[in-house]
């Protein structure tokens, strides 16, 4: 299997703060990863760099086999697909469910004037079918529950058919009905030999979908712990991230952890 993601000593600094510190990293092709870390880790600054959309202050980055600083970003970003709040937050209030995924062909996020071909509406059609959101489809994204919302947005992240899925804590904001829906089509789209590589940022080890074949744990800009998901997700390792002694369980490829007593 080829890299999909390379990360070479990559670091990102802003002003007096190492948001990064020489981080390694590779993701191959049918990789599935989940990024876990307390808040501030750099978590979040880790996917800027991978959706292209942010540029290390030192090392290397290399995606979809094409070298960040050298590669016009604009040609490159259509092959990898990102859901997260921030994108969402550009999303206009009035914006048609249809049209928020459509429009992810010409990556924007606000229909204007440009055309779609009859190939384009079926596609988003068939996508926001296969995450649930069919029967609203001229809907304003506005008016949409949180959870629906996100559906959405992952519909959106793949209608380029991406080589690259990147998805910013997808559960945030989920009643527990909400994220264990969007966990169990999370675990079927892991599941999918078609769907790409994918790299999934989340706060909570309750929302890792079974199915995930790597995690990558982050502290203070820095990496604790990276590899085969079952290697990665112990108790030790947990600890060691988030500052507390942990009792962590493991069942059916979904995880629990609480606080030691």
């Amino acid at each position: 299997m080829s890299d999909v993601l390379e990360l070479a000593a990559v670091s990102v600094v802003r002003g007096a703060k190492t948001l990064l510190n020489k981080v390694d990293w590779q993701v191959k092709e049918g990789e599935r990863w989940v990024i876990l870390g307390p808040n501030g880790a750099g978590k979040t600054t880790l996917l800027q760099i991978a959706a292209a959309r942010l540029h290390p202050s030192s090392g290397k980055a290399s995606i979809l086999d094409e070298l960040l600083g050298a590669v016009d970003v604009f040609e490159l970003r259509p092959r990898i697909g990102l859901s997260s709040a921030a994108l969402a937050n550009h999303i206009p209030e009035g914006e048609t469910v249809l049209n928020v995924v459509v429009t992810a062909a010409y990556g924007v996020t606000g229909r204007w004037r440009e055309g779609y071909e009859r190939a384009d509406e079926r596609r988003a059609f068939r996508l926001l079918n296969d995450w649930g959101m069919g029967p609203l489809l001229n809907r304003k994204f506005a008016s949409l529950s949180e959870g629906e919302r996100k559906r959405v947005q992952i519909a959106r992240a793949l209608m380029t058919d991406p080589e690259l899925l990147l998805l910013d804590e997808p559960a945030a904001g989920l009643d527990l009905g909400g994220r264990e829906d969007l966990v169990h089509r999370l675990s079927e789209l892991a599941r999918d030999e078609s769907a790409p590589a994918i790299v999934l940022v989340t706060h909570h080890l309750e929302e890792v979908p079974p199915g995930f074949t790597h995690a990558m744990l982050l502290r203070d800009a820095n990496v604790v712990a990276a590899g085969p998901i079952t290697e990665v997700l112990t108790a030790e390792n947990l600890g060691q991230t988030f500052g507390l002694e942990l009792d962590v369980n493991a069942s059916a490829g979904r995880y629990t952890a609480a606080a030691r007593r």
